[in-house]
């Protein structure tokens, strides 16, 4: 049996474990999203074979989505799934509440090593790895026309060539979610901190700086394009040149381009201080995670099992069964998922995002009255800089607020 050393709040969820009940120590209870149950049942059994040491376990295999899992994990962990899908920007209150055990030391490495730098990012917290990377595919990229955009590593480029063909540029620009590309693109910071119960405690906020200004003359230059069109949505979209959008709308795109449908990260930008910068924006990842147990040789069994259902080789099985995007190196790479030039273009540009934490509800209707306010012409290339850092501080302030 290996030894781990157990953070603070790992040793404090092992106590508060021991004094609840816990499920027989030969079950594991597995939970998954609905359209994965077969599929990870069919990978439980592989795993027992692969691992016949571990082959007396029951395991079982439970429909609950990542979007239910880290809730009723916190509200119970004693009673939750001993291995779970959650998605990462429920990672900070599933740690305090004592719902994650550190990945096991001796798979660190490896999954370090194997799995993208934005998904061991989202798997983190502090210095510590507690969860097992599984996707890397929620996110947003470029989808273009190739007979009307010649280049699009820039957003100049882009623009210039969607003016000169009367084709339309479409990004949301009053979506909390999409703002972010140009914020977080120039060095403009703006997270949260939870506590265990997933009340906001700060806001980590910069957007009141050269950099924030920066990411908000960009937003006001691109609207002032006739190309300009607010939107995200492949579906809802007219005379397309270039649409900043998700994986989702693949088939959508590939319908809409036909043979010149292309697809590729976003592009650079130049800023209003003659500096060159990466468009950024949130990404998001599926993780997977393990309670902690009073049990040591069941929690092998659950790092074992864990460790396997993020393994490259079921990623890519995953991905042909169900189309969940790897974030493993080697799955990313395959001719599969090659061909499938969306879900590159996403893997590429998932390098220069930041996980998606969790945000109050009142940030998003406050990030789309800043968006409005630049699509309805309060806000112009003639604004002067002062006002628009008077916006950019208003805005911080308040976001800050929904910490207090």
């Amino acid at each position: 049996m290996r030894k781990r050393v157990m953070t603070a709040l790992a040793a404090a969820a092992a106590v508060s474990l021991i004094v609840c009940a816990q499920a027989s120590a030969d079950e594991i209870k597995v939970w998954v999203a609905d359209n994965t149950v077969e599929f990870t049942k069919a990978q439980t059994e592989a795993f027992k074979e692969a691992y016949p040491d571990f082959a007396d376990y029951d395991i079982t295999v439970e429909p609950v989505g990542e979007g239910d899992a880290a809730g009723n994990m916190i509200t119970d962990v004693s009673a939750g799934a001993d291995i779970f899908v959650f998605a990462q920007d429920q990672i900070a209150r599933l740690v305090t509440a004592g719902a994650l055990e550190e990945v096991a030391p001796d798979n660190v490495e490896a999954v370090v090593a194997d799995n993208d730098a934005g998904a061991v990012g989202a798997a983190t917290v502090g210095e510590t790895l507690y969860a097992y990377p599984m996707t890397s595919d929620n996110g947003y990229f470029l989808y273009y026309d190739k007979s009307v955009v010649s280049d699009p590593s820039t957003l100049e480029g882009i623009i210039a060539d969607c003016e000169a063909a009367g084709k339309n540029f479409y990004m949301e620009i009053n979506s909390g979610w999409y703002q972010t590309a140009f914020f977080f693109g120039t060095g403009a910071e703006l997270t949260y901190d939870t506590d265990d119960s997933g009340n906001f405690t700060a806001c980590n906020a910069s957007y009141a700086s050269d950099a924030g200004l920066v990411a908000l003359k960009k937003m006001i230059e691109l609207k002032a394009s006739t190309a300009f069109q607010n939107g995200s949505a492949v579906g809802e979209a007219t005379k397309v040149g270039a649409i900043v959008d998700g994986t989702w709308d693949s088939s959508a795109a590939q319908d809409l381009f036909g043979e010149n449908y292309a697809c590729a990260k976003l592009p650079t930008f130049t800023g209003a201080d003659g500096e060159i910068y990466q468009m950024s924006g949130f990404g998001g990842f599926k993780l997977l995670g393990v309670k902690p147990q009073e049990d040591m040789d069941k929690l092998d069994a659950c790092d074992a099992l864990a460790s396997f259902l993020s393994s490259g080789d079921v990623q890519l099985a995953r991905y042909e069964a169900v189309g969940w995007g790897p974030s493993n190196l080697e799955a990313q790479k395959s001719d599969i998922v090659q061909a499938d030039v969306a879900l590159s273009a996403l893997a590429e540009q998932l390098a220069y995002t930041v996980p998606q934490g969790q945000y109050p509800g009142e940030y998003w209707t406050l990030a789309t009255s800043l968006g409005d306010s630049i699509i309805s012409g309060e806000l112009t290339p003639d604004t002067s800089d002062d006002d628009l850092m008077a916006v950019l501080q208003k805005f911080e302030d308040t976001c800050r607020s929904y910490a207090e």
